[in-house]
């Protein structure tokens, strides 16, 4: 796997992201450049954490999670693209996904959950990437890490993209792929393979302001499009004779 971390996927996702960064992005166009065509027989579903009444984590500064995730989710969207996916949003607004009848902040945020959970599971052949942001008591945590609930069925997918995020933001950065916690209902409620990115730490200062500029948010959603591009080239290898 290590020698296949840079191959076509990761440098064609980083060029072609900044390509449509400079096409569209900075002339101030918000429309769709691309006409995607989902890949045949997989499902790619982008779930962008938290959302309307739930922002997630705020950093000190006021910087909501939610907002960021859903910026990083909307860029794979486009991204992805590029190569004919059309990936599943669970949302692509800053909206929360309750049903009509949750009235208390509380029921609004497990209802919201229990739709993503059905939302997920209704989907065949799927494959889960939740984007959020971490945050600490102390400043001084930083860095990208992947979480995952099925060892079996999604730590190689954990793993690389891990190693992408590593080798092409912050080589620096020693994190390795971690079980989720049995209190995140999502991923342990669900039966696809899935990962969870918890994509820098709104607590660092200097990630924080990272974490909100569109030139970062386009090279994480290039690293992770490059890791679900890798697992697909991966996947259609033919094993050895």
């Amino acid at each position: 796997m290590k020698q296949k971390l840079l191959s076509w996927a990761v440098l064609a996702a980083l060029a072609l992201a900044t390509c449509w960064c400079l096409c569209f992005y900075r002339t101030g166009e918000t429309r769709s450049a691309f006409l995607p065509a989902r890949c045949s027989g997989q499902v790619l579903i982008l779930d962008a954490g938290h959302g309307g009444e739930d922002g997630g984590a705020v950093s000190p500064s006021g910087a909501i999670e939610s907002q960021i995730n859903l910026a990083i989710v909307l860029r794979m969207d486009q991204i992805l693209g590029l190569y004919g996916t059309a990936p599943m949003l669970l949302r692509d607004a800053d909206v929360s996904l309750h049903d009509d009848t949750a009235q208390t902040l509380r029921e609004k945020k497990v209802s919201d959950l229990h739709n993503r959970v059905a939302a997920i599971e209704a989907q065949e052949n799927a494959t889960l990437i939740s984007i959020h942001q971490n945050i600490f008591q102390s400043p001084k945590y930083h860095g990208a890490q992947v979480f995952y609930a099925n060892e079996a069925l999604s730590l190689p997918f954990a793993q690389l993209t891990q190693t992408i995020l590593r080798e092409t933001l912050d080589p620096e950065n020693t994190r390795e792929p971690k079980p989720i916690s049995d209190n995140v209902y999502l991923m342990n409620h669900i039966t696809c393979r899935a990962i969870l990115v918890e994509c820098g730490f709104l607590s660092h200062p200097e990630e924080e302001l990272r974490l909100q500029d569109t030139d970062y948010q386009i090279q994480l959603a290039s690293a992770l499009t490059a890791a679900w591009l890798q697992l697909q080239d991966t996947g259609r290898e033919e094993p050895a004779a």
